[in-house]
């Protein structure tokens, strides 16, 4: 099982797929999800990309932090898989809080992307109320205090309905993350405003939001597609898990977007 060290100590698990001299794709995966949550991209993907997934640090079957960290942390450890890796320069595409680390990439480390695709995440998310709360609750109860909340705002109702079995997969991975590696994002999330470092990025950049997005609405997408000089802005009829929740246009916009 491939893992890479962060200088931390932290373990990072990470999967390559596609051809090895595809152009790179990074994906990174929404807080409380591991690298299984593109799995509805990836048949598109991988016949034209070499797409790096990776587990965020506690998540999936990624390392816990021992201390707390920022959201620099999050974008040092894709950098630290791609030079572990060879990789010198790659696509990139995050949804919520991936997406916050792709920000900070396109802030800090433009000259090691190409093109950005930023998706239900906003510059800052909530106030520490919210996320305090967030993490008593966890740290009391463990991950299933949390689950049917965050999942009714990951889904719309309609979509729960028809495909149980999607949402399931979801929840499955929300409820096996460490509530040690989920509070310790949720604390990374809290303390994140990246509201005006975006207005550096000059990478071509694709913003996508989900209509019926309680977690990050589309005003919060609006405002960074706003804020970064020329990039594009699309909205789909989903909630939060828009690669999940309308599979199909996600991937096409994607993979458009990616081919230029």
């Amino acid at each position: 099982m491939p893992f890479i060290a962060c200088d931390d100590g932290v373990e990072l698990h990470y999967r390559l797929d596609g051809p090895e001299n595809a152009p790179v794709l990074v994906l990174s995966n929404s807080l409380g999800t591991d690298l299984g949550m593109w799995e509805p991209q990836m048949s598109a993907l991988i016949r034209h990309c070499r797409v790096l997934r990776y587990d965020t640090r506690g998540h999936g079957q990624s390392g816990l932090p021992t201390k707390p960290y920022q959201v620099d942390r999050l974008g040092r450890d894709v950098l630290t898989l791609m030079d572990g890796l060879g990789i010198e320069r790659a696509m990139f595409c995050g949804l919520s809080m991936g997406g916050m680390t792709g920000m900070w990439l396109g802030i800090h480390a433009p000259q090691r992307f190409s093109r950005l695709v930023l998706c239900n995440t906003a510059a800052k998310i909530g106030t520490p109320e919210v996320w305090n709360t967030r993490i008593a609750a966890v740290r009391e109860g463990g991950m299933a205090s949390i689950l049917n909340g965050v999942i009714q705002r990951w889904f719309t109702e309609d979509f729960a309905k028809l495909y149980p079995g999607a949402v399931k997969t979801i929840s499955d991975m929300l409820r096996a993350t460490a509530p040690e590696g989920y509070c310790a994002a949720c604390a990374a999330v809290r303390d994140m405003d990246q509201r005006d470092g975006i207005a550096a990025i000059r990478l071509p950049t694709l913003v996508i939001s989900g209509a019926h997005d309680l977690a990050t609405p589309p005003q919060d997408g609006r405002f960074v597609a706003d804020a970064i000089p020329g990039a594009r802005y699309a909205e789909l009829p989903a909630a939060h898990l828009s690669n999940v929740e309308r599979a199909e246009e996600f991937t096409k916009l994607l993979t458009g977007f990616l081919a230029g």
